[in-house]
C-alpha cells in the first residue's frame, strides 16, 4: 500500500508546488525568449532591416495569429468591445507598442543589447513609482518592508544613473567567440541610445499600469493581446510611411535573418510573451511583472560576452549590480507587503468569527 500511495503522494507535491510557482515560471520563461529577441534583431538590423519596419510587421504578425485563437478561445468569455473600449485600446497601443518598441530598438542600435538589458532593470522601480500615484502600491514608511521599496527604487535609480553617465574601460574577451556579428558604427551613438532607451523605460512602466486597468474592463487576455499587438503595428506602419519614402524598406528576403527575426519576435516576442505577461498581470499585479527583468539581464549578458564576443563596459557592469540589488530590495519589500496583507486578511476573519460565535451564545435561550 505504501508502495502504491508514495508515488500519488510525490505527483501530488509536485503539482502543488508547480501551482504555488507557475506564475514565477512562467515570467523565467519570458525572460530566456526575451533575451533571445536582443541578439536575432541586432543580427537583422547589422544586415539592414529597417527599425519602423520590423516594429509594424512584428506587431501585426503578432496580431494577426492571435486573433483567430482569441476568437475560438474566448467567444464565450469576451466581452463586447464598445468605441470607448477600442479607443482605451488604441492608447494602450500607442503607448506600449508604437512608442515604447520603436525607441527602444532604435537606442539598441545606438548603443548594445547589454547596456539596454541593464538600464530597462529600472522599469519595476519606474512601474513601482507610478502605482503609488494611482495608489495601486501603499507603502508603509514606519516599516522595514515599506522603507526596502522605497530605498530598493532609489538605489535603482542610482544604477541607471552610473549606467548612463559612466560607460568605463571595456572588458576585452579572452576566449573565442563562437558566433560573430558584424557591427555597425551606429552602436556608438551611446548620449542618444541612452536618452531612447530611459525614454522608452518610462513609456514602458506606464503602459504595464494602464493594461492593468484595461484588463478590468477588457478581462480576455488573448484578445486583448491581439488587438494590442495589431493596432500597435498598424500604428508603427503610420509611423514608418511619414518618416521612410523609400519604398525598398519594407521588402523582406524570404528565410532571410530578417524574416527570422520578424517571424520569431512576431509569434513568441510579442504574442507569447504578451500574454504570458498579461496572464501574470491580472493574477499578480504589475509590479510583480517588472520583476523578472534582472534574469534577462543576466542572460543577455552571458551570451552577449561568450557567445557574440561583445564588449562589456565597467560602467555597465558596476550600474547594472546595483540595479539589480536595488531591485530585489523591492521585491524584498513587496513580498513582506503581501504575507503582512494575507496576515491581516486571517485577523479579521478571526475576529469576525469569535464575534459571531459571541453573537450565536448570546442568543441561544
Amino acid at each position: 500500500m505504501d508502495i502504491v500511495t508514495q508515488p500519488k503522494n510525490m505527483a501530488g507535491t509536485f503539482m502543488t508546488n508547480f501551482a504555488s510557482y507557475k506564475h514565477h515560471l512562467s515570467m523565467v520563461l519570458v525572460q530566456i525568449l526575451s533575451a533571445i529577441v536582443y541578439f536575432i534583431t541586432e543580427a537583422a538590423f547589422n544586415q539592414g532591416l529597417n527599425t519602423y519596419v520590423y516594429v509594424s510587421y512584428r506587431f501585426i504578425l503578432a496580431g494577426l495569429l492571435m486573433f483567430p485563437l482569441a476568437y475560438f478561445l474566448e467567444r464565450k468569455s469576451r466581452p463586447k468591445l464598445t468605441v470607448a473600449m477600442f479607443l482605451e485600446i488604441f492608447l494602450v497601443s500607442l503607448m506600449g507598442i508604437c512608442l515604447t518598441f520603436i525607441m527602444f530598438f532604435i537606442s539598441m542600435r545606438c548603443t548594445s543589447p547589454t547596456f539596454v538589458a541593464a538600464v530597462f532593470n529600472t522599469v519595476s522601480s519606474l512601474t513601482f513609482l507610478i502605482a503609488i500615484l494611482f495608489r495601486m502600491e501603499v507603502v508603509d514608511v514606519r516599516s522595514h518592508r515599506g522603507m526596502a521599496k522605497i530605498l530598493g527604487t532609489f538605489i535603482s535609480l542610482v544604477g541607471v544613473t552610473i549606467i548612463t553617465l559612466y560607460k568605463g574601460p571595456a572588458l576585452q574577451n579572452l576566449w573565442g567567440t563562437p558566433i560573430h556579428m558584424k557591427r555597425l558604427s551606429i552602436h556608438e551613438n551611446w548620449v542618444k541610445g541612452s536618452i531612447l532607451t530611459i525614454a522608452s523605460c518610462i513609456t514602458l512602466s506606464a503602459w504595464y499600469i494602464m493594461q492593468t486597468f484595461t484588463m478590468r474592463k477588457y478581462p480576455a487576455q488573448m484578445s486583448l493581446t491581439a488587438w494590442i499587438s495589431f493596432i500597435g503595428g498598424a500604428q508603427s506602419a503610420v509611423f514608418a510611411f511619414l518618416v521612410q519614402h523609400e519604398p525598398g524598406v519594407w521588402s523582406v528576403k524570404m528565410f532571410g535573418i530578417d524574416f527570422w527575426a520578424i517571424t520569431y519576435c512576431g509569434i513568441i516576442g510579442s504574442g507569447l510573451v504578451i500574454f504570458i505577461q498579461l496572464w501574470c498581470m491580472k493574477e499578480k499585479g504589475p509590479v510583480f511583472v517588472s520583476m523578472f527583468n534582472p534574469l534577462q539581464t543576466l542572460i543577455v549578458a552571458v551570451l552577449a560576452y561568450f557567445v557574440f564576443g561583445e564588449k562589456l563596459y565597467t560602467g555597465s557592469i558596476l550600474g547594472g549590480v546595483t540595479v539589480i540589488i536595488g531591485l530585489y530590495l523591492l521585491l524584498w519589500g513587496k513580498e513582506k507587503d503581501e504575507s503582512y496583507i494575507k496576515g491581516q486578511e486571517l485577523e479579521e476573519i478571526k475576529v469576525a468569527d469569535k464575534e459571531e460565535v459571541a453573537s450565536a451564545v448570546k442568543e441561544e435561550p
